[in-house]
């Protein structure tokens, strides 16, 4: 069987199939999203990154300008480039480096020769850039530039120092090395690298990664490169130097020849924190997928769970012919109101199929009152001839004591036996009324085995009683009168087998619970079993094999047992023994008391 081919599993599928689409759909419209606005954000982090960087630098070096100026028209130092000695001036530019915290501090006479020298870096000697610097500011102009000395470049701007006259000068400057790379790495987060022409002065990457990182400088854009394992984005400023810095000053460089800086952030490390929110994500989607999943089961079931409890019952009709099985209808499993409907109107079909075999039944048995007038006639003369001969053998004289106790027992007997014929008769032909109360089965049982004699010449029952099967709901003395039949006719179908049959355990009598509310009996005997030709009249009125036997019995308690709501079956082999299976409700799961 296909496995779309269920209804069940069409739902089930069709359900789960636009669930998880739509989740599918969703999650991949999230993701592309969160994607794309983290590159956005991460362009536009990378944009302020280079915009800090730009003010940083030209906040830093007005800074500098600023106290340069001001430490030049200090009076102190002016006094100390009156002496024009070397030791005095020292000192205090020591002191002043310290105060503004510049990598270096030069202080020249008005030669421009070198009085004193403070800072981590030393001024160049043949750089003509510092010299031109230094002869500007020893005319009297101030003077911004850039000072190149091993591979590193020092933006440095240069004040005169005058007291009516030019006593000598001031530079002050800071480089774009490693240290000043790693300071503006703290401040914009970002991987950082000076450049100048198609060369690296400093970075806060490894060496090796110089030459890729050389062919990025100057570029306006945003541009990708890979770095060893990692991926970055990087965009280039250029940090070029105007006389905007010292109004009046001098600029000693143009913007050609200027540094670059280049900022750098790690896409790969901002796309692994975007992989943690695909990752919740992806599992938010496959927990989504999940309760989709079981929800769509869960509402298949729902739908086809009824549908699968009417089939299964009919199929039940149509494997024991009981017309008659009705759906229960338990709260948790009918709450659909469709289903409940479906379940109510199959119910109501059985009613009313119930009801027709009952009516078709004791119209049958009232059709067989014409049969039956025969069968009384038949049965009844023999015991009345008998009772006549009896009676005739009385009124000889004289009459012996034996005689009379002969005859009385004659007539006894028949009597009895007249008067099981009529029961059996009345009992055919009027509808049965019960008398439902709670009984306990397996003590009934016990009594109907019990009813039908412990003659030695007969085999004897052997009771298999479930525990578990106690108290039901039903007519106790019409089922025990259904059962004192079969039994009675497993022990004349053992004795008619012979001695070899009559054995004790030749009978076997056993009760189970089939379901919550449902009741099986069974009487399995090894006797002489039914012919085949015979077995599908057992239950009809009238039939009989036995030559004493009226025919009703096994009639009347199929009409007990399915009066009961129950259903009775038999199955038989001539000389294998027969079988008699009767399952039946407990009357409280139709709500009755």
């Amino acid at each position: 069987m296909r496995i779309v081919s269920s209804l069940s599993n069409r739902i089930f599928f069709a359900s789960a199939a636009l669930t998880v689409l739509a989740i599918a759909v969703a999650v991949y419209r999230v993701n592309v999203a969160v994607t794309a606005q983290a590159e956005k954000e991460l362009q536009r982090g990378l944009r302020e990154a280079g915009t800090h960087l730009e003010e940083y630098r030209t906040t830093l070096f007005g800074h500098f300008s600023r106290e340069t100026r001001l430490v030049a028209d200090l009076p102190k130092l002016k006094a100390a480039l009156d002496t024009k000695d070397p030791a005095t001036v020292q000192p205090l530019a020591e002191e002043y480096q310290r105060l503004i915290g510049s990598d270096l501090f030069l202080v020249t006479n008005p030669l421009g020769q070198v009085l004193a020298e403070a800072g981590r870096l030393r001024a160049p000697r043949d750089d003509a850039a510092a010299q031109q610097a230094i002869r500007q500011a020893t005319e009297g102009r101030e003077a911004v530039s850039l000072w190149h000395d091993r591979g590193s470049v020092i933006q440095v701007v240069s004040v005169p120092s005058v007291l009516g006259q030019v006593l000598g000068t001031v530079s002050v400057g800071f480089s774009l090395d490693a240290e000043a790379a790693q300071r503006f790495k703290t401040l914009t987060n970002s991987e950082i690298a000076f450049a100048s022409g198609d060369t690296i002065l400093a970075s806060t990457l490894e060496p090796r990664f110089n030459e890729a990182l050389a062919r990025l400088a100057g570029s306006t854009e945003i541009q990708t490169v890979t770095l060893g394992n990692t991926e970055y984005v990087a965009v280039s400023r250029k940090l070029p130097l105007t006389a905007s810095a010292l109004p009046g000053a001098a600029g000693a460089g143009d913007s050609a020849g200027s540094p670059t800086a280049l900022i750098l952030r790690s896409r790969t490390e901002w796309l692994q924190t975007l992989k943690i929110v695909h990752t919740e994500l992806a599992l938010a989607a496959f927990l989504a997928v999940l309760a989709a999943i079981i929800l769509s089961y869960a509402v298949a079931r729902t739908i086809t769970r009824p549908l699968g409890t009417i089939t299964a019952t009919m199929r039940e009709m149509a494997a024991t012919g009981d017309l008659t099985r009705r759906i229960a209808l338990s709260p948790g499993r009918w709450e659909d109101e469709d289903a409940r409907l479906l379940a109510t109107t199959f119910n109501a079909m059985t009613d009313s199929i119930a009801r027709f075999q009952r009516e078709a039944a004791q119209r049958e048995r009232l059709s067989s009152l014409g049969r039956l007038s025969t069968v009384v006639a038949h049965e009844i003369r023999n015991p009345l001839m008998i009772i006549k001969s009896a009676l005739r053998s009385l009124k000889r004289e004289p009459v012996e004591p034996e005689q009379v106790r002969a005859a009385a027992a004659d007539i006894d007997e028949e009597i009895a036996r007249l008067n099981h014929i009529v029961s059996e008769v009345l009992d055919f032909a009027r509808p049965i009324k019960f008398d439902l109360a709670p009984v306990d089965l397996n003590g009934l049982c016990a009594d109907a085995v019990k009813a039908t004699g412990t003659d030695d010449r007969h085999a004897t029952v052997r009771m298999e009683l479930d525990p578990s099967v106690n108290s039901i709901v039903t007519d106790g003395e019409r089922l025990r009168l259904a059962l004192v039949n079969i039994l009675t006719n497993a022990r004349h179908a053992v004795a008619a087998h012979g001695e070899a049959a009559a054995s004790s355990g030749a009978i076997r009598l056993a009760t189970r619970r089939l379901a919550a509310r449902q009741i099986g009996i069974e009487v399995a005997d090894r006797g002489a079993g039914i012919a085949a030709e015979d077995l599908a009249r057992i239950f009809d009125p009238f039939f009989t094999t036995r030559r004493t036997g009226t025919g009703l019995g096994l009639a009347i308690t199929r009409n007990i047992i399915e009066g009961l709501g129950g259903s009775i079956t038999v199955s038989s082999r001539a000389g294998d023994g027969t079988t008699v299976r009767i399952e039946l409700p407990d009357a409280r799961s139709e709500g009755r008391t």
